[in-house]
């Protein structure tokens, strides 16, 4: 939390370029000049899929493409210590979960855990507070939510670089079911409307992953969505 808090306050004190366009100066709101605000305005929830797809892989949303304005949003977030970006960024998270499901369906939002390492690296669990902000604005929208973490993570090795087989090794060692976790969010409760979040889906290896832990826990996800949807290269 101290270091969330010192993150917040060097933005909000310190003159920031566009996180988006790095165009210096001007009206910046969260650090994002206007023009790249109304750009992720227009974007809207829409159905992806990782082609090949792994096998336990829930229906997927994204808000929208890997590039452009929005990768660089998130990249400022993630790596860059942009971290007054969590706010706008989950409420977009929390809109586009809105999109995906019935809006009578109480709902509870199972993140992706992010490793120790990680969250040292990036001074706190970005997912966490994109999650926090998403709830926020679920709430603010009338929804029923809660949010669960019956999944954990162990260290794994680095994602980038790796094929898609790779990636679904890898996260088939480094993810297990946590019995902590299980009985928050009412993720039992059978009204309730189960939903994987992330930040980016590249070949979908994490979410399948997960979701076959869910399900074999007898809670599988309705749904998967995320902020951005990687396009990705076909690999020989």
């Amino acid at each position: 939390m101290l270091g969330d808090s010192w993150a917040a306050l060097a933005d909000l004190v310190l003159p920031a370029d566009c996180a988006g366009c790095r165009s210096p100066g001007g009206r910046l709101r969260y650090g994002v000049c206007e023009s790249c605000v109304a750009t992720v305005r227009r974007l809207r929830p829409h159905p992806v899929r990782p082609v090949p797809a792994p096998a336990g892989l829930p229906p997927c949303v994204a808000l929208g493409p890997y590039d452009g304005v929005l990768r660089e949003l998130l990249l400022a977030y993630k790596e860059k210590g942009r971290h007054q970006l969590a706010r706008p960024l989950g409420r977009l998270l929390g809109e586009a979960v809105a999109a995906a499901t019935d809006p009578r369906a109480p709902l509870t939002l199972v993140p992706v855990p992010t490793t120790a390492a990680a969250a040292r690296a990036r001074h706190g669990d970005h997912l966490a507070r994109l999650t926090r902000h998403a709830v926020r604005r679920l709430r603010f929208l009338g929804r029923e939510v809660g949010v669960a973490r019956p999944v954990g993570v162990r260290s794994r090795p680095d994602s980038a670089g790796l094929d898609s087989a790779s990636r679904l090794a890898a996260a088939r060692t480094s993810y297990h079911s946590r019995r902590v976790g299980l009985d928050f969010g009412g993720i039992h409760d059978p009204r309730r409307c189960v939903i994987v979040v992330d930040d980016i889906v590249t070949t979908g290896a994490t979410l399948a992953t997960v979701n076959r832990l869910l399900t074999a826990a007898g809670t599988p996800a309705y749904a998967a969505v995320m902020i951005a949807a990687t396009r990705l290269r076909h690999q020989k």
